[in-house]
């Protein structure tokens, strides 16, 4: 059997691992970022260089959806990751 080294995530999935690994258990939650970026000069050789930026990811986070986030953006807590009580109810 191959050894498994990738993992990848779609931006709902990602959101929920976010949203249990916080321990959130209410409210309607997204997926958001922090950007960076940096500006230089790139090329494969100095005298191929030319002006250029780079975008990174410095943070990925979750944050509380505001009333008119469209409600394909974001995951509500209870759902995907209820308290211990919640789910002694059922």
């Amino acid at each position: 059997m191959p050894e498994i080294s990738q993992y990848m995530f779609n931006n709902k999935e990602l959101l929920e691992l976010l949203i249990k690994h916080a321990h959130v258990h209410d409210g309607q939650w997204i997926l958001t970022a922090n950007f960076g970026f940096s500006a230089a000069n790139f090329g494969p050789t100095a005298s191929q260089a030319a002006p250029g930026i780079a975008i990174v990811i410095n943070q990925m986070g979750i944050q509380r959806a505001q009333a008119d986030t469209l409600k394909e953006m974001w995951l509500d807590a209870a759902i995907v990751n209820p308290s211990s009580t919640a789910k002694n109810k059922d």
